[in-house]
């Protein structure tokens, strides 16, 4: 299944990246090109790594933009 229209990236590519020892979403955006566009594919993408690292989810700052406060 494609996860990263824009670069082409699938699944398969993202489960290989993580048994090549990526753990991270940087180092997988770094790898694979993916999210580099326009930015989709970023949540399905960190989703399905840490679920194959097996790793707890965290919040990521590059992701993570606060709504503005209300006055």
């Amino acid at each position: 299944m494609y996860v990263c229209l824009c670069k082409g990236v699938t699944d398969s590519a993202i489960r290989h990246a993580v048994q090549s020892g990526v753990s991270d979403y940087p180092s997988l955006r770094r790898t694979t090109g993916l999210g580099s566009q326009c930015g989709r594919c970023a949540c399905h993408a960190r989703e399905l790594l840490t679920h194959l690292s097996g790793e707890q989810p965290t919040a990521d700052p590059e992701l993570f933009h606060p709504l503005p406060a209300l006055a």
